[in-house]
């Protein structure tokens, strides 16, 4: 812990207060998988999650909370607590955080997908009989969800997330999350990957909307290599998917405590996180690094 306000722990992130306006976000190398945190850490992530987020806290053009990495004016941080936050810590302006998880869907998958199979729900009131697992949506969807402390976010319908937000900023939201979906899907398009699905979460600063906390990242968003996606059948993702599907090999029964992860899935999820980072930035995840320490 470091020696500043800790104000909570999410499966990945510690955040602390800095002052009455800005939040430390730290990004571990926690990994969860089926709602439980595993035993073993895998090396890197949390720099992975935070180098695509300032990626395209930097491409994109919509307001942000995101202020700077350089945390020497951060008391009382240590030097030696600098260089371990380097590359996985930001320093943000603080928000009251909308209530809504903010999901854009491009493909039918996931809990879409397994609505969709049952007859309908929440996600798929609006989509067209006759899709396949994996199927490109006619026009990307907006699905919001409630945010969970802990356990599944719940889908909502659209009157429900209505009831929630207000129509006005309801309608805000849902444009603005589609226009960040069809930026950062466009982007990754051209560089051989598919943005399948993401969430965005947003918080006011004033009466300013902004995006907040990490943003098209492996553990908010499923992107598939676009070589290997075929519709009507499972794809592989750049997330930790290899995990879980490790873990279902060993019959566990998704309740606590998890088995070990073995070192060859713990390289190998960590494999998939970077070349996430490289594929979709077209940097190598070691000049990042090296520009973060």
């Amino acid at each position: 812990m470091l020696a500043l306000p800790h104000l909570a722990s999410g499966k990945v992130r510690e955040i602390y207060e800095v002052d009455a306006d800005h939040l430390l976000f730290v990004a571990t190398d926690r990994i969860s998988a089926y709602d439980v945190i595993l035993n073993q850490p895998i090396p890197d992530k949390g720099r992975v999650l935070t180098g695509l987020s300032l990626h395209f806290f930097d491409l994109l053009d919509t307001p942000n909370h995101f202020v700077s990495t350089d945390l020497r004016g951060v008391e009382p941080l240590t030097e030696e607590q600098r260089a371990e936050l380097a590359g996985r810590a930001m320093l943000v302006r603080r928000a009251r955080v909308v209530p809504v998880e903010c999901v854009v869907r491009g493909y039918l998958y996931g809990s879409s997908w397994a609505e969709y199979q049952k007859g309908g729900g929440p996600t798929t009131e609006h989509l067209p009989p006759g899709l396949q697992l994996a199927d490109e949506l006619p026009e990307p969807i907006f699905t919001p969800a409630t945010k969970a402390e802990s356990g599944h976010d719940e889908n909502l319908t659209e009157a429900e997330a209505r009831r929630i937000l207000g129509d006005d900023l309801y309608e805000e939201l849902r444009s603005r999350s589609l226009h960040i979906y069809r930026q950062a899907a466009d982007y990754a398009a051209a560089r051989g990957v598919i943005l399948a699905d993401t969430k965005f979460e947003f918080g006011f600063v004033d009466d300013e909307l902004l995006l907040i906390d990490e943003v098209l990242t492996p553990d908010s968003s499923r992107y598939w290599p676009a070589d290997e996606w075929r519709p009507g059948h499972p794809v592989p993702s750049f997330d930790k998917q290899y995990v879980r599907d490790w873990l279902d090999s060993t019959g566990w029964d998704r309740t606590p405590p998890p088995p070990d992860l073995p070192p060859e899935v713990i390289e190998g999820t960590r494999r998939r996180y970077v070349e996430a980072y490289e594929r979709i930035t077209g940097r190598s995840f070691d000049e990042y690094l090296a520009e973060a320490r």
